[in-house]
């Protein structure tokens, strides 16, 4: 009876470690999701309008619902960069032929909008579906969106003023994009010229161990403010005070887990930076005011003797005439963006300028722009 017993016992345990190894994984987690379920989530729109859903909208709608539902933050004219960067401006009629944004490479805009940047149509009707209002993300229709995708690029000249965006030509409005041939591949964050600055081969056995190294421009290091007060308390990561100069040597750090202090992440020094011969160009003397107002586009909103956006530099000079402290509060202005104080434009921060060419360029303003 005993081995009759053990035997059944047995069986009964072959049988459960079948049933345990043909269960599938976390088949008691959840359960799988309705086609309802599915199409409230599959909502992206892809380059190839993949997605994409039936209907259409006027550039007159879109206006109603532009001035209703989005000028207060974008501005009347898609121009403001008072909440967000502007959406509108910076193209051309020959950029439309063209499909590259002339202005992207000459910097005389003086700040990048998104008709100069997006390269595909169904980018800005994707995000208007998903995000917009910033209030009210995913509440207007199908209409509206289009509507309003049509009133952009109305007014980014794309398409005329009596146009109608719908799912049939909006594949006629892509061949318009004034940016749509700009996309590229290698994206070098700093100056690459035009190659990725990161780039590696594939290592599968026998590797090395890796060195990880960061670094930010002299010209970009402290623009959003120290880094080091800006992250959390807790976790491996820890930012470098970016209000200092940084150092030859990258920082280690180390981060240890587990009672056994085992590391789990490391971050190895880098080599010390080699400098390289100097250029003839990087030789020449330091550029003068007007040059530098020119370089970064200052003189886009700026006319010596005429006010075009902003005021006339002359003009400025001749209001701080004798204010021993304008040049400091000017270079400040600079720096962090000032608004009100000649108008209701703002003018837009320009942070990664260098100090001392914000000096330059102050001092030859206050002197009367000559």
């Amino acid at each position: 009876m005993s081995r009759f017993i053990k035997a059944a016992v047995a069986l009964l345990c072959a049988a459960a470690s079948c049933t345990l190894l043909a269960a599938p994984p976390y088949a008691n987690v959840g359960r799988t999701a309705t086609p309802q379920e599915v199409a409230a989530w599959d909502i992206d729109v892809r380059p190839d309008f993949k997605g994409l859903p039936k209907g259409s909208g006027s550039v007159v709608k879109g206006m109603e619902v532009w001035e209703g539902k989005c000028a207060s933050c974008h501005g009347t004219f898609g121009e403001s960069n008072e909440v967000f960067t502007p959406i509108v401006g910076g193209t051309t009629k020959e950029d439309v032929k063209s499909g590259r944004v002339a202005s992207l490479r000459d910097n005389k805009q003086p700040q990048r909008t998104t008709m100069m940047k997006v390269a595909t149509v169904s980018t800005l009707w994707d995000y208007i579906n998903r995000a917009m209002p910033w209030t009210a993300p995913k509440s207007l229709t199908t209409e509206e969106v289009y509507a309003v995708t049509a009133y952009i690029l109305n007014m980014a000249e794309v398409v005329p003023d009596d146009f109608v965006l719908s799912d049939r030509n909006i594949a006629e409005v892509q061949a318009r994009m004034p940016n749509r041939n700009g996309m590229t591949q290698a994206h070098g964050m700093w100056d690459a010229k035009g190659k990725a600055d990161v780039r590696s081969t594939a290592c599968m056995s026998n590797c090395g161990d890796v060195k990880l190294r960061s670094e930010l421009p002299a010209a970009a290091r402290n623009v959003h403010g120290d880094l080091s007060a800006q992250n959390r308390s807790v976790g491996a990561v820890r930012g470098v005070d970016t209000t200092q100069p940084a150092s030859q040597l990258a920082l280690v750090g180390q981060a240890q887990a587990g009672s056994g202090g085992a590391a789990v992440a490391s971050v190895a020094p880098a080599s010390p930076a080699v400098s390289p011969a100097a250029s003839p160009a990087a030789s020449k003397a330091p550029a003068g005011g007007q040059a530098l107002a020119k370089q970064n586009a200052c003189m886009a909103c700026h006319g010596v003797g005429n006010k075009i956006v902003g005021p006339a530099l002359r003009d400025i000079a001749a209001k701080y005439k004798g204010d021993t402290a304008a040049a400091q509060r000017l270079a400040a202005k600079v720096k962090a963006g000032s608004a009100g104080a000649w108008g209701p434009v703002p003018m837009p921060a320009q942070a990664h300028l260098k100090d001392e060419d914000v000096a330059v360029m102050v001092g030859w303003i206050l002197d009367g722009a000559k």
